[in-house]
């Protein structure tokens, strides 16, 4: 397997440059991941297919997930590919490599993980600065324009969001300076699981109902679902953040009520 992987990434290093396959390469991965893994929650909700795993009942429209995708395309060309092309100088400079041998997959668990537990502690923070008055009116107001959610929402926010807590997903890999397929797997990651998070089903199959403390899309929901002064559930992956500060109460109390069969908050008109 090691050497397949190693042929595989000789031909990509051979016929491309450095800054082919980290800026333009990058950019590439990030739109078939992410457009591949949000297209199929358009057609299952437009189809009504497993409606039964919805966490809220109202659909959207058409035009409204054609809005979306209009306005994702926009800011992707717009602003995630330049923000691609001037990071790069940075990226090098930490010591970031494409070279062989690629890294041991002792190192690229650790530093991946490194990565998720660093962004949820930044995510969490500039997340709940974006629910103070002024930040949400004027900047995160447009995340939320979808208060049902679908997988290819949680990329749509104003440009200033993009930047603001894009910093979240970098800062890491900034620091450490990883080999360009160490990052290419974190913005993989990264990618299917705040699809996922926005997706709006709950499946038996969820990773929030196999893996402690993290989110998912039962977990975000709420956060979507609710007024932004109300919301908490601030976290990005893992939710340890909203559990120290106590930023889930709300959510936890509704689980909790749930369990004991009061209601039926799964199921938002």
């Amino acid at each position: 397997m090691a050497s397949i992987a190693e042929s595989g990434w000789q031909y990509l290093i051979t016929n491309f440059s450095d800054f082919q396959l980290a800026c333009l390469g990058s950019f590439f991965l990030h739109e078939s991941v992410f457009f591949l893994s949000g297209l199929p929650f358009i057609f299952l909700e437009r189809a009504g297919w497993l409606h039964k795993y919805k966490i809220q009942t109202k659909n959207n429209s058409p035009a409204a997930q054609e809005k979306c995708i209009t306005r994702l395309l926009l800011y992707h060309f717009g602003v995630n590919l330049p923000v691609m092309l001037l990071s790069y100088p940075v990226f090098k400079f930490m010591g970031m490599r494409s070279s062989l041998p690629l890294p041991s997959w002792n190192i690229v668990f650790m530093q991946i993980l490194f990565y998720f537990v660093l962004e949820d502690f930044v995510f969490y923070w500039g997340h709940r600065v974006l629910h103070t008055k002024w930040l949400y009116k004027h900047v995160h107001s447009v995340h939320h324009e979808y208060a049902t959610p679908f997988g290819l929402t949680s990329e749509y926010a104003h440009p200033a969001e993009i930047l603001f807590l894009g910093f979240a997903t970098i800062v890491g890999p900034a620091i450490t300076g990883p080999h360009l397929i160490t990052l290419w797997l974190w913005m993989v990651l990264r990618v299917l699981e705040t699809v996922e998070a926005h997706c709006g089903y709950h499946f038996p199959w969820s990773l929030s109902n196999f893996i402690p403390l993290y989110g998912g899309a039962d977990f975000h929901d709420y956060h979507h679902r609710l007024l932004y002064t109300k919301s908490g559930n601030y976290s990005s992956t893992f939710t340890y953040m909203d559990w120290i500060f106590g930023t889930d109460k709300g959510y936890r109390k509704l689980k909790e009520l749930q369990h004991v069969g009061v209601g039926d908050g799964s199921k938002q008109m």
